[in-house]
């Protein structure tokens, strides 16, 4: 297992170089799971601190919000098959997948944490988690810009892809570049 997880991490591009330099966007990608993980901590503030009763329907419709994030990150994770890397920058050898999820928008991974982190946010009813995912909102946009620069030099059809199609939510301006 190890040796695979290895091979894994080397197919992608992982080096300890570029944990130095962020050659491959190594920096974005341990800001995003640091703002993931930061999702585990409690409510801060909890509602009821605030003197709010937060409503079942309300912290329902956070988990809902969650669970579609997760099914809608299982849909793009298998429609980028081997191509899958955690890193912004695009394998060298990976196909342009425009179909399934990547036909709603070019981000549909990070759409989907986006999604799952609204959940958490709204299911708590938590400020800090609030703060969270907008800080979440920032470095997945700033990691899709980077990817898009490299996508664009390897694909000849990214353009017209990228007009085309939303970047990760469509009509937000921070997340969905198209008119920029």
């Amino acid at each position: 297992m190890p040796n695979a997880l290895a091979e894994r991490l080397t197919a992608w591009g992982f080096s300890w170089e570029g944990l130095r330099d962020n050659r491959r966007g190594e920096w974005w990608l341990i800001a995003q799971m640091a703002l993931i993980a930061a999702h585990l901590l409690p409510a801060t503030p909890p509602p009821a601190s605030l003197g709010l009763a937060w409503p079942l329907p309300v912290r329902l419709a956070g988990l809902a919000l969650f669970g579609l994030g997760l099914v809608l990150a299982g849909q793009g994770a298998r429609n980028l098959g081997a191509s899958l890397s955690p890193l912004p920058e695009p394998m060298a050898d990976a196909p342009l997948v425009t179909t399934g999820a990547y036909g709603r928008c070019r981000h549909p991974l990070y759409q989907s944490l986006i999604l799952c982190s609204l959940g958490v946010t709204v299911a708590l009813g938590s400020v800090l988690h609030l703060g969270l995912m907008l800080g979440l909102v920032v470095v997945l946009g700033f990691k899709a810009r980077r990817e898009e620069a490299r996508l664009v030099l390897l694909h000849p059809d990214y353009g017209a892809y990228r007009q085309a199609t939303a970047a990760i939510l469509p009509g937000v301006p921070w997340l969905d570049w198209r008119s920029a």
